[in-house]
């Protein structure tokens, strides 16, 4: 009897395989066109996934965190964003975030994971957590004027209020953990300061530049300022690829010949392949990493820990994306969730409605600003102002990729916590905004 209660997990499983291969209704599935079309539907949205998000998006990210891990010291995080910092300080840069990074509810991950292993609280790293993909300029602006004024403030009053409450409770219901937080940082001696806050500042905003820079997104109509942003985006991230090399030789010591043959290899592969500008910056990516991997020194312990981020996070979102894409397929396309069943769920203002719009909108995957014109044509089919305001609340900042990994940083109850109270008040938020909107 004692040996099962160790062993009746590994059984309970083996049972359960056991009987789908037994059961497999391998005719049911041959036949039915549904379960092929979300087999298919899948394999395209993690095909689109590793296309336009894991090279542009997930690589820089991962080594901006890695660098949080190495260049940043514990002490700074924990006297901005730590569980004794300055609470106005700490949640006004958590809440504001998004503003700057223009991120996805994937790409912003190993960002949340760098400061919350480096000691921030729990309370400002989830607010950075939701601002990230939630607070975008770009996507408040398209919201605005593609879906109403009224729909596109109530977006942002919503996003960066939310940022801040989801913060302050989740700080609350685990007060107990932050408390022992704050007694073990009390002990960590003062780091040495190896590198200049200046020299920090610039070497982050330029690897932040090119995040942003290189994911810059199409607006709707090519004229004004965001157009023309976007039609030098390669330009400025070309540059900011210029400046990281400078700081690559002059603060971390990389060999000069050595970046100067990465930057010219890339600089060719850019000239030659102009209107592929995803072949310069693999190229730029893969001479980062040759550059850092064989050096002994801090860029060695940089690129060490970008490393440990992406293997822990990238198969995680991989398979979450898949299922993702099982279930709901890709916008316009059906897999195993009908898409009439969801417009038929958020029509009106109701309890029910603006649920099942925060609760589908959690569990989606949405890339930066694709929301709106998801949403543009859902409110064409009958959905009401008020699910469309708990999707868009919701739906940016999470997606099941996305709970993976937030459940593999900070374990299960936080993780469930911290998705209920985003569906929550996304329903309440979309109930209020209905009933007087609408």
């Amino acid at each position: 009897m004692h040996f099962w209660k160790s062993e009746w997990k590994p059984l309970l499983w083996i049972v359960i395989g056991f009987l789908l291969c037994f059961y497999l209704p391998v005719e049911f599935i041959q036949n039915s066109e549904r379960l092929r079309n979300a087999f298919f539907e899948s394999l395209y949205l993690v095909r689109w996934y590793a296309q336009e998000h894991v090279l542009l998006c997930l690589i820089p990210a991962f080594f901006i965190a890695g660098a949080i891990a190495v260049f940043i010291s514990q002490d700074a995080v924990m006297k901005y964003l730590g569980a004794k910092a300055n609470k106005v300080l700490a949640y006004g840069v958590a809440s504001v975030s998004g503003t700057i990074l223009a991120v996805c509810s994937c790409t912003v991950l190993p960002l949340f994971a760098g400061i919350y292993r480096m000691g921030a609280g729990l309370g400002p790293a989830t607010a950075f957590l939701y601002s990230g993909p939630a607070i975008n300029v770009l996507a408040i602006i398209m919201t605005a004027r593609v879906l109403g004024l009224q729909l596109g403030i109530a977006r942002a009053v919503g996003a960066i209020a939310f940022s801040i409450i989801i913060g302050l409770l989740m700080a609350f219901i685990f007060r107990k953990e932050e408390l022992e937080k704050i007694e073990a940082q009390a002990d960590f001696p003062e780091p040495e300061v190896t590198r200049p806050l200046w020299q920090n500042a610039l070497f982050f905003a330029v690897m932040v530049g090119i995040l942003v820079f290189a994911n810059w997104a199409k607006p709707a109509e090519m004229v004004g300022t965001w157009a023309a942003i976007y039609a030098a985006k390669w330009w400025i991230t070309g540059g900011l690829a210029i400046a990281l090399a400078a700081i690559l030789i002059a603060w971390l010591g990389l060999n000069t010949g050595k970046v100067v043959l990465v930057a010219t290899v890339t600089t060719v592969l850019a000239l030659r392949f102009s209107q592929q500008p995803m072949v310069a910056f693999g190229a730029g990516v893969i001479g980062l990493s040759w550059l850092t991997s064989t050096d002994k020194d801090e860029a060695g312990e940089w690129f060490a820990s970008s490393w440990d981020f992406a293997k822990q996070i990238l198969p995680l979102l991989l398979l979450g994306v898949i299922v993702a894409g099982a279930l709901l397929g890709r916008p316009g396309q059906e897999a195993l969730i009908p898409a009439a069943w969801v417009t038929r769920a958020v029509g009106g203002n109701s309890l029910l409605s603006n649920f099942a719009a925060a609760f589908a909108g959690a569990f989606m995957y949405f890339a930066t600003l694709t929301e709106v014109p998801i949403l543009q044509g859902l409110i064409g089919s009958g959905m009401g102002q008020g699910p469309a305001l708990a999707l868009l609340l919701a739906g940016p900042a999470l997606s099941l990729p996305n709970m993976l990994v937030i459940r593999s940083i900070m374990g299960t109850n936080k993780t469930v916590v911290f998705v209920s109270l985003v569906v929550v008040m996304a329903t309440i938020s979309g109930m209020l905004y209905g009933a007087f909107f609408s």
